[in-house]
């Protein structure tokens, strides 16, 4: 027993270590030490206005390319339901709807993601990676190359991603650092809108069925979250589709 203890607190204290870690080495970079010095403070202070506790909490991002808006919610991490805190505008926009598919057809992916990489040295402000091809992205990709490097980032241009303002993006940066930085997954879901049902009917009536089969393998997610504000594990099933 007391080896086993002994073994579960250096575990901890090297994962301590290695988060710690990470903010520490983001914050010798000028524009990530901005950040913090100009958004943190406030940011710290709207979050325990929502009953969250700054210093540990669950981030969950949920994307709308057509509606062109970025959702940030929050949950303690002992809770099981999320806080919608803020949203955002996506200030510029490339493709279409429907799901990216090869490398160069200028889409930005829809489908389940995290966050995992940040970069503080973006040649657009500060940007954060998200983990695009996933499983489903590789298996149902029409090209040679499904294409990477799809980014949340500031600077207000686009080819392929998510762009804010270089304000906002200092917001949403040191938001999911946070998280990240206490090993906690930061979450990013990207629907093509809002999947409510008049929506979906206006889809169908505009686009194809291979689409339309896609999205509604996004839809459950979409409508469990609504409903109950907490997220799932989402799998991919042998075809590329989305399921519980």
């Amino acid at each position: 027993h007391i080896g086993l203890l002994v073994l579960l607190i250096t575990s901890f204290s090297i994962a301590q270590v290695k988060t710690s870690t990470l903010k520490a080495s983001q914050l010798k970079y000028s524009k990530v030490k901005d950040a913090y010095n100009t958004k943190w403070p406030k940011l710290k202070e709207d979050i325990k206005v929502v009953k969250i506790n700054p210093e540990n909490y669950d981030i969950y991002l949920r994307a709308f390319k057509d509606d062109k808006k970025m959702e940030v919610w929050l949950k303690n991490t002992t809770d099981t339901k999320y806080t919608l805190f803020k949203t955002y505008d996506i200030c510029a926009s490339s493709g279409g709807l429907g799901p990216k598919r090869q490398e160069g057809d200028g889409q930005v992916p829809e489908g389940f993601y995290t966050i995992d990489l940040f970069n503080p040295t973006s040649s657009y402000y500060l940007s954060m990676r998200v983990s695009y091809p996933n499983s489903s992205d590789r298996l149902l990709k029409t090209g040679k190359n499904t294409g990477g490097d799809i980014m949340v980032h500031g600077n207000c241009v686009t080819i392929g991603c998510l762009p804010m303002t270089d304000d906002k993006i200092k917001e949403l940066y040191v938001l999911c650092l946070e998280a990240k930085s206490r090993d906690r997954t930061v979450k990013i879901d990207i629907f093509p809108t809002t999947m409510t049902t008049e929506n979906m009917k206006v889809l169908e009536n505009n686009f194809s069925k291979e689409k339309m089969t896609f999205w509604n393998s996004l839809k459950p997610a979409y409508d469990y979250f609504e409903k109950n504000h907490s997220t799932r594990k989402i799998l991919t099933d042998a075809k590329g589709h989305y399921f519980f």
